[in-house]
């Protein structure tokens, strides 16, 4: 196997030595670049862009050909898992992802199979194929998936939501069917990131974009148990490389050490914790990710300068800090706010790793 020719990222995530903190940023591939809206209207629909490999290949290295980026990550979406059991996904301008069946009580949850990743699932495995070889080794490439918790909340809301009535209700009244679907989920994100990983993802991300919406019981009993059950499965290592595992819970402030126990490599943080304390409670652990508020990136290339100084200094010296976003970027921001931020952290990053 080749050696990567910027392997920053993966040393960063297993707490290596670095000559610079590392730098991606979530949603890096999307709507707030002008060449990723040309692809998306030549695809006609996002679903299309999503399982046709050649064009989810193309908006993955947009990004990485305008920025100095330490990864790419793989564009895809964390609802192809319930739209390959049959639910039906489509998305709605304006609204996001909806599905044409929900999951209502245990005998919805009977009906649906866990997916075969080669065959359901096989447009993302070739994406992911196709990318690696385009990247050539450059940078190292993420796989990803939604969580197990945050794809089931869009299976019985039928789509986004903000209070999560359904989802919750059946936690309370009906536990069982929760964790019979949870177990399900939970199987076959293993499954699919463990093929993203066959197939040439170097890193991988758990997202569980709507875990913090949970009380700290519900937490710990549907969200963190069954991340916990992934970790445990996943390819950790491939050709003589460690593939490390990334976890993030969107709110999750209040659970860091109870993750780090998880057995993954890194935490990924929003923006709402601070780093300096995440560090003194779980940086002998684990690699932390993030974790600037994305709202900065709608300012100035010197406001976001400065608070990329912040957040590195909230680091501080050593290893183990990949600089993100607490979450994704936005549709409006303008891509040179985007270079502002990654040349300021490459620059500014240097003198914590003397």
């Amino acid at each position: 196997m080749a050696k990567l020719k910027n392997d920053r990222l993966i040393r960063a995530l297993l707490r290596q030595p670095v000559d610079k903190t590392p730098i991606w940023i979530m949603r890096q591939a999307g709507r707030y670049l002008p060449e990723y809206r040309e692809v998306r209207a030549q695809a006609g629909d996002f679903m299309t862009l999503c399982s046709t490999p050649e064009l989810a290949c193309e908006v993955t290295l947009q990004p990485l050909r305008r920025f100095d980026l330490d990864a790419a990550i793989l564009f895809s979406d964390i609802l192809t898992i319930p739209d390959a059991m049959g639910l039906g996904l489509y998305f709605v301008e304006g609204e996001g992802p909806k599905f044409r069946e929900v999951i209502s009580n245990r005998r919805d949850v009977t009906k649906i199979g866990v997916p075969d990743p080669e065959q359901d699932l096989g447009y993302v495995m070739d994406a992911v194929r196709l990318i690696r070889a385009e990247l050539d080794d450059k940078v190292p490439l993420i796989g990803f998936c939604g969580s197990p918790w945050t794809l089931a909340t869009y299976m019985v809301e039928g789509g986004s939501s903000r209070d999560f009535y359904k989802i919750k209700s059946m936690l309370f009244a009906d536990g069982d069917s929760a964790h019979q679907l949870l177990t399900k989920l939970t199987e076959s994100v293993t499954a699919y990131l463990n093929a993203q990983i066959e197939a040439g993802a170097q890193a991988v991300m758990v997202f569980d974009s709507w875990g913090g919406a949970l009380t700290t019981r519900h937490y710990r009993e549907f969200s963190l148990a069954y991340m916990q059950q992934i970790v445990d499965q996943l390819i950790r290592e491939k050709h003589g490389r460690k593939i490390p595992v990334i976890l993030f819970t969107k709110g999750g402030g209040l659970w860091l050490p109870e993750m780090a126990a998880s057995g993954c490599d890194a935490v990924g943080l929003d923006w709402s914790v601070n780093l300096a304390q995440a560090k003194a409670q779980i940086g002998d652990k684990v690699a932390l990710q993030g974790n600037m508020d994305p709202a900065v990136m709608a300012t100035t290339p010197q406001a976001i300068q400065q608070e990329a100084e912040n957040v590195l200094a909230d680091f501080g010296n050593g290893s183990g800090h990949v600089f993100n976003l607490g979450h994704g970027i936005t549709p409006n921001i303008d891509p040179d706010n985007v270079a502002a931020l990654v040349d300021a952290v490459h620059e500014r990053s240097v003198q914590y790793h003397q």
